[in-house]
């Protein structure tokens, strides 16, 4: 009988406790964030799709070497480059990153001895297409600079 009542008084006590614990959050803060009127800041170390940076004219820094698309394992990055007549070097026409394929492994900024990619803080990318994740970021490049 003993062992009756002490397990009733047990469950009780747990009981009490679970409904403190429960009245102690309900009356604190909440601490989600009303996401489409509202955003986060990302941290500085964030990782987010890979962009091209620009030189002190806004130039592509990038110089066609392809070691970014080479050390890629997801086969997500297509580059081209053409040299024009009289240039000693190639100059970028097409840089293309197929999000839906890449891993954010850094790779590509790690093997870039030039630091013409690094990671962008873009974190906002929602959609149904899978058009919608195939970045021109030449072209995105040369938004920004306007």
């Amino acid at each position: 009988m003993v062992a009756y009542f002490s397990e009733i008084i047990n469950g009780l006590i747990s009981l009490v406790t679970g409904l403190g614990i429960t009245f102690k959050e309900f009356i604190s803060p909440p601490v989600t964030v009303s996401y489409p009127y509202e955003t986060l800041k990302m941290c500085a170390r964030y990782r987010g799709h890979i962009e091209l940076l620009a030189d002190e004219e806004g130039n592509p820094k990038c110089v066609v070497c392809g070691l970014c698309a080479r050390a890629c394992p997801s086969n997500c990055i297509t580059l081209n480059g053409e040299k024009p007549e009289g240039s000693k070097k190639k100059v970028l026409t097409e840089y293309i990153l197929d999000f839906t394929k890449c891993s954010l492994c850094g790779s590509c900024v790690e093997s870039c001895n030039f630091g013409a990619v690094d990671f962008s803080k873009e974190y906002n990318l929602a959609s149904t297409r899978k058009e919608d994740f195939i970045f021109d970021l030449l072209k995105r490049l040369e938004e920004k600079k306007k």
